[in-house]
């Protein structure tokens, strides 16, 4: 029987630290490292942003932007040994979001997000998500953003129930959640 991998659930706020602890899991895992980009940066600032985030990572390491489907990129090339982290889940969604002409379809979605917890936590491959808290400020004025705010928090919640191990970054200090709740 091959062997499965872990899947990992990295969350946080804003500039909490979570894209750099994943990245120093997945290069602990394996040399055989594929980054999932989903950001598709549309002004100077995520241009900036996403080339930082590119020089630090490790020359070895294969990147794919997928903004639409990273699914289908893991089981195209899930393998034991293989390392997968996919940064971010909160802007796969607002991807998502932004394909529809009119209202999102948060079913839709949900199961999208569904999926690819499925596909995580089946591989052979080790799969680090990164996502971000985004509940815990003000709640938004208009109504798309409260309904991003809500998918959000509730895939947030279906990877984590799919997931091994959920990490809390806070100040650069990642808590390990679900050692938090063993025998609960």
């Amino acid at each position: 029987m091959p062997s499965k991998g872990k899947l990992v659930l990295v969350t946080g706020a804003a500039r909490s630290g979570k894209s750099y602890f994943a990245e120093k899991m997945a290069a602990e895992w394996s040399e055989k490292v594929i980054y999932l980009a989903t950001c598709v940066p549309g002004d100077d600032e995520m241009r900036d942003r996403v080339a930082r985030h590119q020089a630090r990572r490790p020359a070895a390491w294969q990147t794919i932007e997928e903004p639409i489907d990273p699914a289908q990129v893991i089981k195209e090339l899930d393998q034991t040994g293989q390392v997968f982290l996919l940064d971010c889940l909160t802007l796969l969604v607002s991807n998502w979001i932004f394909q529809y002409d009119e209202a999102p379809d948060e079913d839709k979605i949900l199961e999208k997000i569904a999926q690819l917890a499925k596909v995580g936590r089946d591989a052979k491959s080790h799969i680090i998500i990164v996502t971000n808290e985004v509940g815990w400020g003000i709640v938004p004025a208009d109504p798309l953003s409260r309904l991003y705010r809500d998918i959000i928090g509730r895939a947030n919640q279906i990877i984590a129930a799919h997931a091994d191990q959920v990490f809390l970054t806070v100040a650069g200090i990642p808590v390990d959640l679900k050692s938090l709740t063993q025998g609960m």
